[in-house]
């Protein structure tokens, strides 16, 4: 019973009366059946009985064979001995009788099987037939709904003379049953039976009602209600009977608008009247009135809109809905479910169903006496406007809160499909036809529905889905007028007439929910725009200012996150606020003016503000549609404004400016676009705030606490107070203002232009020229930042820290002109105005800046000048320095007084150092000849001072001195030019080569980068003079010796080699040359030198050119080490939160730095190896011959040939291992700028920045990519395979599969005709190496086998373009062509290239180059000769059993078909089938090719697979898919077709393997295959023999034999379910009389028969599906086999009763049969439900002494009786009470874990107790059946091998 009943008060159920004897029970009844009197004339009259009964089974044909058989026994039965009332064999007798009412005879038959009815009744008498009633009127009850014309009349008196006259006590349990059987007579008025049928059931009720044995009886309420609660249940289980259903009741309920009758007697002892209901109501409603309420429901939902249409009239006569039944004796919840089914009409858009629907809920037109207490009767002259008013005062008294509240619980639904969702808007939508209606329930529902709709959108399936429901919620939301949405809207956010703090939580979901309507439904309706939106922004404004005041010191909390929201809406509102709606306007009304009363007091009326907004809504809900907003758009929008700029000021003075305060300020500039030029003026008063504010952000800047947002957001501000000023009118800017703000903003900005925390850089120095572009003085950002870099200091000195944030603004200033047309303001500044501001350099600008920087160049030993060195190395910078330079000079051609001249040579001193310090040539940009320094006389001398001053004892001696680094800079310096400018160093030579590196390595360990600056620049010079000339020298003897030979082009390369072996030999590097370049190249102290290291190694490298590949590894490996430390540096400073002002490293520049040196290194040692390779390339001219001899005598008399080939492999392949490295990592940083998952996305950094450093970088590394791919395609292809598989293997790795085939689509060298032929060359050099030119061979260093070179093969051709075939095509087809040719050593990757083939297929066909027919012919041939060779080198082979049972792998798993070593799934050979054979025409083209490929498929796979010893349990889903995508073939339909018959008829298919692969791959492709041919059906059932037990009783393997047989009979009878299962419904209604057949034949198995009774689990497993798949209407003639049949199995059960053909396993199978029945409810076996369980009221109110006559009822009491409850084991077995109602009790998973012994006890037991309880409940829920459920526990029975005989 639902929980939602329970509260209301029952009345006694309707009892038997007390004198009465139950009906005969039923354990008594099966033991009476069988037996007979043992005097002769009764067993004659038995046996002639019996005699005929034989004639059933043997001689039955045709229809005049049952007439026949009728006769003979009606004569058998005519000849019974006097004095002798029974039927022998009744239970028999009356199956025959119900079989010969199949629907199928002809009425010839029914009406004599009527007779046979008609005797045994007259002859058993009114007793007799009461006891005998389970017998007979099974086969009776569905009769009327089939029977002709001719037969009704019999059949009605048959029940008006026999049944009907039954005591009520026999009566009783049949009583719905009868009913059942009767309401089809009622379905049509006009029939001659109608009014038969309905007096029969008038008669049936006073019989129920009246007992006949008392005279003085009078009519027993009781009874009434009984039969009414009959006829409910009736009504709502059977939808076919329910036309009948409501013609009765519309003929015989009770009006049930009536009053209640008041009783005279007083109630107790207080004296006041009770009322009670009348007779007739009491009856219908007595005892469970929810099944009136049920009744009406179900006809409701009828999709018959005849019954509907007929129980809405029965609602508007008998149910109204002031109805006291209904608000006193039904429950709140059930007058819910009635509203809404009623309402639930309008979807049919039937206007007859509405009007009958608004005639429910408004009322009738005028007063009745049921409703006189409640409301007045208006006069007759009453206007039609008070008929209105009387019909809304009837719905809100009776309707309208279970209306409301019976929509509010469909917008509360789980479902997830669409039409469920969009439901309720429809409905909703519809009742707005009736404003009457509308009008009090949609304010209720509005929000709801808004509400589910919001929701639906975060879990729907699909977009489509969501924009399904959105169009109906669109739909009623468009229908509902503004005022009424914005009401309900401005309800929810606006709580502001109470000043505590809200709920938090749900003002934020309330205002997700407003944003969301705002952005979805449509807003453009002219009174929305006008009115409703800006009140409700203006509210919104007042609502942040009052939760400002309530919000303190929580700056970071959920508050913020709230007044975040509510200004998003806002924003959002007045974004669609039209410009006219501020307009002045005449008011209308008060409104307007006490508006402007409140504006005088602007900053203590918020709270005024909200209450009078609030009193607006609360004005139009009290007169509906007659309050009009004001009109005074001018007072609005200024109060808008003003409310703006308070919130503006609140966040100045308080120093919060984070996302709320940006979008404030977005709100005020959108206010300020829209408002009228005259209220602008209002925004000067935030002038002074501004000041203020700005004043505070240079404060902080010594201690870094600004953030960065912070400072763009107030920029923002001044941005929108200067736009916006600039309109309005008689203003003129007045500058000293912004001077006063700007210079602070400036000071604010400078901390974050710092090198070390890059990720805020773009963002800094774009808002600084915005700051730029706000004031009118051109010179205002110049001096701002010429004074933070000087400082307070007097001098103009310039820190270091100041010069590079200098240097950031620089190069990301012109960073920006190079790729925005030179605009200095960046894309986002604003043009001041008068200005051109797009032609102004940032050098024009920062002209003051620049020089400072520039000056430092003259001092070459502080930090800061080794910065500017540095700095003007970058890209462009000499460039547009020197260009300002010139422009300088060039203004300046007369000088005129000292000032002019000192500014000159000033600018000329300038040029000097930047041109002394820059190592490139700009004399071209200068226009002017070489600058030449004096020579330095007495060089030995003066190198030899120079020497000591850097040397170790020097520098020991004068530690700590401040002046020494200065001093030692100098002499270096000194020294260098002395080298540069000497002829000879012979006599130095050995004393500068040790003090240089030395020095070196001190200076990095003290960080000294002035020092190492001047010592590299030394030793470069030094190592080029010193090795400079004897090169040349070499160079130029070499040249001449070969300048007139004739071989000289043939021996170049050699002479080459030969020159630079004797450069290197002659003039070898120093020892600690080498140890000194890895120190500073690992060196932290180095990094602000990188660039000058780089440089010199790039010197160094000419150098090693003879030992190159012996110092290439560990140069290699230190770059590498070194970046990959850089960029770690650089990773953490995205993530962190921290500014780093005070590092010295800039992991930007350092990464771009040692990327170079890592390229130099790598091309010097390739270029080294080519010319080797070259030259023993050329060793053996084209003059010597060529054959196998000279081979062999080449290899005689050069005895160092393999030395020398081993040699140059072993140098090869330590420069491919570089190249290997360098490519990950360029991969690695390519990763992290493409979004790896170390990218910054998940914080909050600017994006600018790390979209320009990401660029950078991705620049950088796409160049050293493309430069390693043009010298080594093959090695470094296989290196990034390398990766891609890493990538794929591990799921959250740096590098992603697909970010490496998109570096590969990006690479200029790596373009698919450069990429396809060297993935081929990498496949080859692994499968077939010797079929390479060694040129075209992989030297093997990737780990990478042949298989994952072929899936990355078939990945990258799935990610080209169609269009790219083209240009691969002719290699594809060569290399498929070579693979044919010899596949044997491609055996692995032959399912991969089979799939790439069949890829190549269908991307041709997408094509204009797939329209050649040749090609196309010339690739379905490779197809097919590949998949040939791909079985023929790899035949099909299954793991092995063990003894156990367990399977192991095969010794080779070479040879193993599906997996390999290193095998994932994709390179399963049936899975690439399954996935490529929908596409097969578009590969194979023809008719003949496809059916080809299915033959091969069919006997390399298939077969092998369905004949493997180890099936089912290698069948694998893909195999599954590939059966079935056969099957969507025609060309293939022979082959698969005997594939699925031999593996359906294996008897080892059920196994338990098999039902993991059932429903989602076996039964559609069953379905697929007995469609196609449906005699299988046939075959199965004739495999199955009858059950005989001649020949088997005796003999030697009478038990073996019947084993197999009946194992052979269940297989048979699992099969056949099985194809009911899979073929669609409906599908064998023809096959249905051979089941039929076939099933009757096996009931007569017993347990020595052959086949026995071991196969009736089976048997009911077979009736389970056929419910299952089945219309009810084809069963009819299976119903009595049937139910003898469960009657049988379930008697079994009895303690006194022995049966050995049902064992425990069939019981239980035979109860699942019924569980399915009972909760299926087809409506002919609830004509036969009784007997089986209690089906009335009965079920849950049972009388005191009334004893059951249904069969469960009785054996489970029996049962209970004799062995006692079970304590703790109720419901093991059965499903739990959260499942629902519509599924079976019995779950098999719940059964497996039961012990067979245990099973009476713990699941049959307990499912015979709970099954009518369990039955009524669900009829009372009405919930629907849950048919997969049912479906899902029949296929686990099926597919269960253990029980199996």
């Amino acid at each position: 019973m639902s929980a939602e009943i329970t509260h209301l008060q029952r009345a006694g159920s309707p009892a038997t009366p007390p004198h009465r004897s139950s009906p005969v029970n039923p354990r008594r009844r099966i033991e009476d059946d069988g037996v007979i009197k043992t005097d002769k004339p009764t067993r004659r009259y038995a046996a002639g009985i019996d005699r005929a009964l034989s004639l059933f089974d043997n001689t039955l044909q045709e229809w005049a064979d049952y007439i026949s058989f009728l006769g003979r026994l009606l004569k058998a039965l005519q000849v019974h001995p006097p004095g002798i009332s029974d039927v022998p064999h009744k239970s028999l007798v009356a199956q025959r009788l119900s079989q010969c009412l199949n629907p199928t005879l002809p009425a010839g038959v029914h009406q004599k099987a009527l007779e046979v009815y008609t005797y045994i009744f007259s002859l058993i008498g009114k007793d007799g037939l009461g006891r005998d009633l389970p017998y007979y009127l099974p086969g009776l009850s569905p009769l009327l709904a089939f029977a002709s014309l001719s037969t009704k009349p019999a059949l009605l008196a048959l029940f008006d003379t026999f049944i009907v006259a039954l005591d009520p006590v026999a009566l009783r349990p049949a009583l719905k049953a009868v009913v059942l059987a009767l309401l089809p007579g009622l379905e049509e008025e006009s029939s001659e039976e109608f009014e038969q049928t309905l007096g029969i059931l008038q008669r049936l009720k006073e019989a129920v009602a009246h007992d006949e044995n008392d005279e003085e009886s009078v009519q027993d309420a009781s009874g009434d209600q009984f039969f009414w609660q009959c006829l409910f249940l009736a009504a709502i289980t059977s939808s076919s009977r329910r036309q009948g259903a409501l013609a009765y009741l519309q003929r015989y309920l009770p009006r049930l608008g009536k009053p209640s009758v008041t009783q005279s007697q007083p109630n107790g002892q207080d004296g006041r009247l009770t009322q009670r209901f009348s007779y007739e109501v009491e009856a219908v409603t007595t005892p469970e009135p929810g099944l009136l309420i049920r009744c009406f429901v179900a006809g409701l939902n009828d999709e018959n809109v005849l019954v509907q249409r007929g129980f809405l009239d029965m609602l508007v006569t008998h149910l109204p809905l002031h109805s006291e039944v209904l608000h006193r004796k039904v429950s709140p919840g059930d007058l819910v479910k009635l509203a809404t089914a009623a309402v639930s009409v309008v979807s049919r858009r039937e206007m007859s169903l509405n009007r009958r629907l608004w005639a429910w809920f408004l009322g009738p037109r005028g007063p009745t006496s049921e409703q006189t207490s409640d409301l007045t009767a208006p006069n007759r002259s009453d206007s039609h406007d008070q008929h209105d008013g009387q019909q809304i005062k009837y719905f809100r008294q009776y309707g309208q809160s279970s209306l409301t509240q019976g929509i509010l619980d469909q917008f509360q639904t789980d479902a997830l499909t669409p039409a469920e969702n969009a439901r309720p808007f429809r409905i909703a939508l519809a009742l707005m036809d009736r404003w009457e209606i509308g009008s009090l329930v949609v304010p209720n529902v509005l929000l709801p529905g808004l509400r589910r709709v919001w929701c639906y959108q975060k879990v729907a399936r699909t977009p489509e889905d969501f924009a399904e429901v959105l169009r109906s919620a669109s739909g009623f939301f468009d229908g509902i007028e503004s005022g009424l949405i914005w009401d309900e809207i401005s309800n929810k956010l606006l709580c502001a007439t109470c000043m505590r703090i809200p709920n938090l939580q749900t003002l934020q979901e309330n205002l997700d929910l407003a944003l969301f309507v705002v952005a979805h439904f449509d807003l453009q309706e002219e009174e929305m725009l006008l009115q409703h939106l800006p009140f409700l922004a203006l509210a919104l404004l007042l609502k942040s200012r009052v939760l400002w005041t309530l919000f303190t010191d929580q700056e970071k909390g959920p508050e913020q996150a709230l007044m975040y929201r509510i200004l998003v809406l806002a924003g959002k509102l007045i974004d669609l606020i039209p410009a006219r709606a501020f307009n002045d306007r005449p008011a209308n009304n008060k409104q307007s003016r006490t508006l402007g009363e409140l504006d005088a007091n602007l900053d203590t009326e918020t709270r005024g503000f909200l209450i009078e907004i609030e009193g607006y809504y609360a004005k139009r809900r009290g007169k509906a549609r007659t309050i009009t907003p004001s009109n005074d758009g001018d007072v609005l929008g200024r109060l808008m404004l003003k409310n703006v700029i308070r919130l503006v000021q609140q966040h100045l003075r308080s120093n919060t400016l984070g996302r709320v305060f940006e979008t404030t300020i977005s709100i005020l500039a959108k206010v300020c676009g829209k408002l009228p030029q005259n209220h602008l003026l209002d925004l000067t008063g935030l002038l002074p705030d501004a000041h203020e504010a700005s004043g505070h952000m240079a404060a902080k800047y010594d201690g870094f606490d600004n953030e960065l947002s912070n400072v763009v957001h107030f920029v923002a501000l001044l941005e929108t107070l200067r736009t916006a000023l600039l309109r309005a009118p008689k203003f003129c800017l007045q500058d000293y203002r912004l001077r006063s703000i700007l210079p602070n903003i400036i000071t604010a900005l400078w901390p974050y232009l710092s090198p070390s925390s890059p990720k805020s850089n773009v963002e800094a120095v774009r808002c600084m020229w915005k700051v730029h572009s706000l004031s009118d003085d051109m010179n205002l950002v110049e001096s701002c930042i010429t004074a933070l870099m000087v400082g307070n200091r007097e001098e103009d000195f310039v820190e270091l820290d100041s010069a590079r944030r200098f240097g950031v603004l620089w190069s990301t200033s012109n960073s920006s002109h190079g790729s925005h047309a030179r605009r200095s303001s960046l894309a986002s500044s604003t043009p001041r105005r008068g200005t051109h501001f797009d032609t102004i350099r940032a050098a024009d600008i920062l002209a003051r800046p620049l020089l400072l920087v520039l000056d430092t160049l003259e001092d070459g030993k502080t930090e800061i000048s080794v910065f500017a060195t540095g700095w003007l190395q970058l890209p462009g910078n000499v460039e547009v320095i020197i260009d300002f330079l010139q422009s300088k000079l060039q203004a300046m051609q007369s000088v005129e007084s000292l000032f002019d001249l000192d500014q000159c040579l000033y600018y000329f001193q300038t040029l000097s150092n930047v041109i002394e310090y820059t190592p490139v040539d700009i004399w071209p940009a200068i226009f002017a000849g070489e600058n030449h320094n004096n020579a330095v006389t007495n060089q030995m001398d003066l190198t030899r001072i120079c020497l000591w001053v850097a040397g170790e004892e020097f520098v020991t001696q004068h530690d700590g001195s401040p002046r020494l680094s200065r001093l030692q800079q100098t002499a270096v310096s000194l020294l260098r030019e002395v080298i540069l400018r000497s002829d000879s160093l012979a006599k130095v030579e050995g004393e500068i080569e040790s003090p240089i590196f030395i020095a070196l390595s001190r200076s990095m360990r003290e960080v000294n980068h002035p020092l190492q600056v001047a010592l590299l620049s030394l030793a470069t010079v030094w190592l080029r003079r010193h090795l400079g000339e004897m090169t040349r020298t070499l160079s130029n003897s070499h040249g001449r010796a070969h300048s007139n030979d004739h071989s000289s082009q043939k021996n170049s390369s050699q002479d080459r080699l030969d020159g630079e072996d004797a450069i290197s030999q002659s003039a070898a590097p120093p020892p600690l040359l080498l140890d000194c370049l890895l120190e500073g190249l690992a060196s932290a102290g180095s990094r602000a030198v990188l660039g000058h290291w780089i440089r010199f190694l790039d010197t160094c490298l000419p150098f090693y050119i003879s030992n190159i590949f012996q110092i290439l590894m560990p140069l290699s490996d230190g770059l590498i080490k070194a970046v990959e430390l850089s960029l770690n540096d650089l990773q953490m400073s995205f993530r962190s939160r921290n500014m780093q002002c005070t590092a010295a490293e800039e992991p930007v520049n350092t990464i771009i730095e040692l990327l170079n040196g890592i390229e130099h290194v790598l091309a010097q040692a390739h270029d080294r190896l080519s010319v080797k390779a070259t030259v023993h390339a050329n060793i053996k001219t084209p003059e010597q011959p060529q054959g196998f001899f000279n081979h062999m005598v080449a290899g005689v008399f050069t005895p160092d040939a393999y030395k020398s080939r081993s040699t140059t492999a072993n140098n090869r392949l330590a420069v491919l291992l570089c190249f290997k490295d360098a490519v990950r990592l360029c991969v690695r940083i390519w990763s992290w700028g493409a979004g790896g998952s170390d990218n910054p996305s998940a914080d909050h950094t600017p994006s600018g920045s790390f979209n320009q450093i990401s660029l950078r970088l991705k620049n950088r590394t796409r160049r050293i990519l493309e430069h390693i791919f043009a010298a080594e395609s093959l090695e470094c292809l296989e290196t990034l395979i390398d990766s891609w598989r890493g990538s794929e293997k591990v799921a959250k790795t740096e590098v992603s599969s697909a970010m490496i085939l998109n570096l590969l689509h990006v690479l200029d060298g790596s373009r698919p005709r450069n990429t396809i032929p060297a993935i081929f060359n990498a496949l080859y050099s692994r499968t077939n190496p010797d079929a390479l030119d060694a040129d075209r061979k992989s030297t093997l260093t990737s780990e990478l086998s042949d298989i994952e070179l072929a899936r990355f093969l078939v990945q990258y051709t799935r990610s080209l373009e169609d269009d790219a075939m083209d240009e691969i095509w002719t290699d594809c087809i060569t290399f498929l062509k070579d693979v044919l040719a010899n596949p044997l050593p491609h055996r692995q990757t032959l399912p991969k290239l089979l799939e790439f083939t069949a890829l190549l297929g269908t991307k041709v066909d997408n094509t204009n180059f797939g329209e050649n027919r040749r090609r196309r012919r010339e690739l379905a041939d490779l197809f097919l000769r590949q998949l040939t060779a791909t079985f023929t080198t790899k035949p099909l082979s299954f793991p092995t059993e063990t003894s156990s049972g367990k399977s192991e792998k095969p010794a080779d798993d070479s040879h193993h078909p599906l997996r390999t070593q290193g095998e994932t799934a994709s390179e399963d050979i049936v899975a690439i089938l399954a996935a490529n054979l929908p596409h097969v025409s578009k590969i194979l083209i023809d008719g003949d090719r496809i059916a080809t490929a299915s033959n091969i498929i069919s006997a390399q796979v298939v077969t092998p697979t369905l004949r493997w010893k180890s099936f089912p349990r290698n069948v694998t889903p893909s195999f599954l898919d590939l059966l079935l995508a056969m099957a969507r073939i025609p060309e293939a339909s022979k082959v698969w077709r005997k594939d699925v018959a031999e593996a359906f008829n294996d008897t080892r298919f059920f196994g338990e393997k098999s039902h993991d692969l059932a429903a989602p791959k076996w039964l559609p492709l069953l379905g697929q295959w007995i469609i196609s041919d449906k005699d299988r059906m046939t075959e199965l059932l004739a495999r199955m023999p009858s059950p005989t037990a001649a020949g088997i009783m005796f003999g030697v393997g009478a038990s073996s034999a019947r084993l197999e047989a009946d194992r052979r009979t269940q297989l048979n009878l699992r099969r056949v379910a099985t194809l009911l299962l899979a073929a669609p419904r409906d599908s064998f209604v023809m096959q249905l009389g051979p089941i039929q057949e076939k099933v009757t034949d096996l009931f007569n198995a017993t347990a020595a028969s052959s086949p026995s009774s071991a196969t009736r689990a089976e048997i009911y497993s077979l009736l389970r599906a056929l419910i299952l798949t089945t219309s009810p209407v084809h069963l009819a003639s299976m119903w009595p086999s049937i139910t003898t049949e469960l009657q049988e199995a379930i008697s079994s059960l009895y303690p006194a009763r022995q049966n050995d053909k049902y064992n425990l396993h069939c019981v239980v199978h035979a109860c699942k049969l019924l569980d399915i029945l009972v909760v299926a409810a087809p409506d002919e076996f609830q004509m036969r439900e009784w007997l089986f369980i209690t089906d009335t009221i009965d079920a849950v109110y049972r009388p005191q002494d009334l004893e059951t006559s249904a069969l469960v009822d009785d054996l489970i009491e029996d049962l209970d009786a004799n062995a006692g409850v079970v304590q703790g084991a109720t419901n093991a077995g059965l499903s739990t009470p959260q499942s629902g109602g519509g599924k079976p009790l019995l779950i098999s998973k719940n059964l497996r874990g039961i012990a067979r012994e245990k099973l009476l006890d713990r699941a049959i037991r307990p499912f015979l107790r709970q099954l009518s309880i369990h039955t009524f409940e669900s009829t009372y829920s009405m919930t629907a059946f849950d048919w997969q459920a049912a479906h899902d526990d029949l296929l686990l029975d099926i597919f269960d091998e253990t029980n199996l005989v």
